[in-house]
């Protein structure tokens, strides 16, 4: 029972970092990234619709990225969203494709980043401490109800911090890539 706790505590755990992730690769960064139109919806037949699934995003150069809609007839909706997302950006329309090109950051913009990028890491890493704090009140359980010694509990709250800790350092570190990558210019 307690190898299950530690293993189902070390699996939510992970899945948070995978969420600390994802929430960091939304940042923009000076460069051109796909992934910073996961969040743009754009109306697409009276349905809200992300705009990577309404059209293929690729970068050909470093700070640009062309946006070619699977529809025609949605290219007004897709350069609409974009214009009113919180990107900064503005893209041309030449018919066929919307050319987006990513302005280069100020420091203070960066700096601003860097803060969002801490916030966003100190989020992950409060929700991998609530996740442990709920493994630790199972273990106590275990302990209570007699399904374990005292011995064994405390072998698997050492361990449970061990997860902890790795976790926490995963985010950690996630956290400096993204502001090392901010702060680059």
């Amino acid at each position: 029972m307690i190898n299950e706790v530690i293993l189902e505590a070390d699996e939510r755990m992970e899945a948070t970092v995978d969420h600390t992730r994802e929430e960091l690769s939304h940042i923009r960064t000076g460069r051109a990234n796909p992934s910073m139109f996961n969040g743009v919806i754009a109306e697409f037949y009276g349905q809200p619709t992300p705009i990577n699934q309404m059209a293929t995003i690729s970068v050909p150069e470093p700070r640009m990225l062309l946006i070619k809609p699977y529809d025609l007839n949605s290219m007004d909706d897709i350069e609409r969203a974009i214009r009113n997302s919180d990107l900064g950006v503005n893209p041309t329309n030449d018919g066929q494709v919307l050319r987006v090109t990513v302005p280069q950051l100020t420091e203070e913009r960066r700096r601003e980043m860097v803060k969002v990028a801490k916030t966003k890491g100190e989020d992950g890493k409060i929700a991998i401490r609530n996740i442990r704090r709920k493994g630790m009140d199972q273990l106590k359980k275990i302990q209570k109800d007699g399904d374990a010694g005292e011995d064994e509990v405390q072998a698997g709250e050492k361990e449970l911090d061990k997860v902890t800790k790795k976790n926490e350092s995963r985010v950690e570190e996630l956290v400096e890539a993204k502001e090392k990558e901010l702060m680059e210019v």
